[in-house]
């Protein structure tokens, strides 16, 4: 599904490098293009209440409730209140995956080789967790709020046995995911590798963000008609902005 917007709707945009990192208010009715610039970006996402941040997105809460294990176009994130904190409005790829978090510095470090700001300023290799981390800290934030990450343009698959496997080549140069985002948000975002990742180089893709006003979820709202509880949620939220 395509969202159809022009130039002239944009609000803003910004390019995250890979393997960095970025953080803002997002406002309610706001909808956020994420689009991977040239194949294999993975960007890794938290999302809190901008107003009350012990508000933020639920993992579980967001799976048990739709029923599924990763997210697409109807898909909605919860937060810990019963609020739908954001939702999927188009997607160009039909895949983001919930359950495997982000990669840490020995991680990193074990798949790629050691590098320091200090012999490699901005070229070193920065792990999802140290990114979220700065950027949580700009916010008041830190590790006890590290929770669950959408990791959007990343697919993994499991087996019968119940093994994870990292899906190459599913995103595309070009391929985006429209979020709206139906309360006022704090994101936070790293671009840094996928945990299972199979490239043994440290080569992560930029991520080109683009805003714009689409406003709030309508009766006839894809997200919200997803699923018995998705309009429960959407009820949740409206109520809470009364």
């Amino acid at each position: 599904m395509a969202i159809k917007f022009t130039q002239k709707d944009v609000l803003w945009e910004e390019v995250i490098p890979g393997g960095n990192h970025w953080s803002g208010l997002i406002r309610r009715g706001t909808a956020l293009r994420m689009t991977d610039l040239s194949g294999g970006a993975n960007c890794s996402a938290l999302l809190y209440n901008a107003d009350e941040k012990l508000e933020r997105y639920n993992m579980p809460d967001s799976l048990k409730a739709q029923h599924t294990a990763f997210l697409t176009t109807g898909s909605v994130c919860y937060s810990d209140m019963g609020r739908v904190i954001c939702s999927i409005i188009g997607d160009s790829l039909g895949w983001h995956d919930t359950i495997c978090g982000v990669t840490d510095s020995a991680m990193i470090t074990a798949k790629y080789g050691e590098t320091s700001f200090q012999t490699h300023r901005n070229e070193m290799y920065r792990s999802g967790k140290d990114g979220l981390l700065i950027e949580l800290a700009k916010h008041g934030l830190g590790k006890r709020d590290l929770t669950a990450t959408v990791n959007f343009f990343s697919k993994v698959s499991a087996s019968e046995a119940g093994d994870l496997s990292f899906v190459n080549n599913h995103s595309i140069a070009g391929s985006h995911v429209d979020i709206r985002f139906d309360m006022d948000v704090l994101l936070v975002v790293s671009t840094a590798p996928h945990p299972l990742d199979i490239k043994t180089t440290y080569t992560p893709a930029d991520v080109k963000l683009s805003a714009w006003h689409v406003g709030n979820a309508g009766r006839d709202d894809v997200c919200r008609n997803n699923c018995l509880q998705n309009s429960r949620g959407f009820i949740n939220t409206e109520r809470y902005y009364l």
